[in-house]
């Protein structure tokens, strides 16, 4: 591997893309010129672009993707379909440890499926999860699941307050973030079985870089 790059990005996936994806990748080389970046799709048009982007233009570095996802392919489509895309060769480059990252603005649930196939997540996670990061009086708070499972159990919940901690970590520089479950009130009985049987499963942890509590389940 010749280059580090800090972030593999898909350039065809999203709308308006690949001009929004530029764009927005001009804005990102003003405000942090320390980055590279790997852009991954069609490279004759990506670099005629990137011609009229000077700043982003000396950040990145082209990879030729033929085939791109649609917004409308179905995840089991994008798996079968889609490995000469540019979201799956962006996602290989982080498999491959070339990119410490992936964006794509791209089909969401294509995403998280290669995503888990390609890269694949944490020991004992099951699920991937969507994550968001919110202000509170105290500081950022990280948010998931949101939307990527419409139904979780009781360890499904407890696996998203693992990969919120680790990401509060790894993002955010929190050393030792605390952690919660969303509930319809503070009170022990309340909620469902499942978010009781997670909260318990919380309360009894030490979260830690091996997660051993996890093996037990809820």
């Amino acid at each position: 591997m010749s280059q580090s790059f800090s972030l593999a990005i898909d350039a065809m996936g999203g709308d308006n893309a690949p001009d929004s994806v530029l764009d927005g990748l001009e804005l990102a080389a003003e405000r942090h010129p320390q980055a590279r970046f790997l852009l991954v799709g069609d490279e004759a048009r990506l670099g005629a672009m990137l011609a009229r982007r000077k700043r982003a233009a000396r950040l990145c570095s082209l990879r030729h993707a033929p085939g791109v996802i649609s917004s409308e392919m179905k995840p089991t489509a994008a798996l079968r379909q889609g490995r000469n895309s540019s979201m799956r060769l962006a996602i290989d480059a982080v498999a491959a440890g070339e990119a410490a990252g992936v964006v794509s603005a791209g089909n969401t649930g294509a995403l998280m499926a290669l995503a888990k196939i390609v890269v694949k997540a944490l020991p004992e996670i099951d699920r991937p999860a969507l994550a968001a990061i919110g202000p509170s009086a105290r500081g950022d708070v990280v948010m998931l699941d949101l939307g990527a499972n419409v139904q979780c159990d009781a360890r499904n919940l407890v696996e998203f307050a693992v990969m919120g901690h680790t990401f509060a970590q790894a993002v955010l520089g929190l050393p030792t973030p605390s952690f919660g479950l969303l509930n319809v009130g503070s009170e022990e009985l309340k909620g469902d079985e499942r978010v009781r049987q997670a909260a318990e499963v919380l309360r009894d942890s030490h979260i830690g870089a091996q997660f051993p509590w996890l093996h037990r389940g809820p």
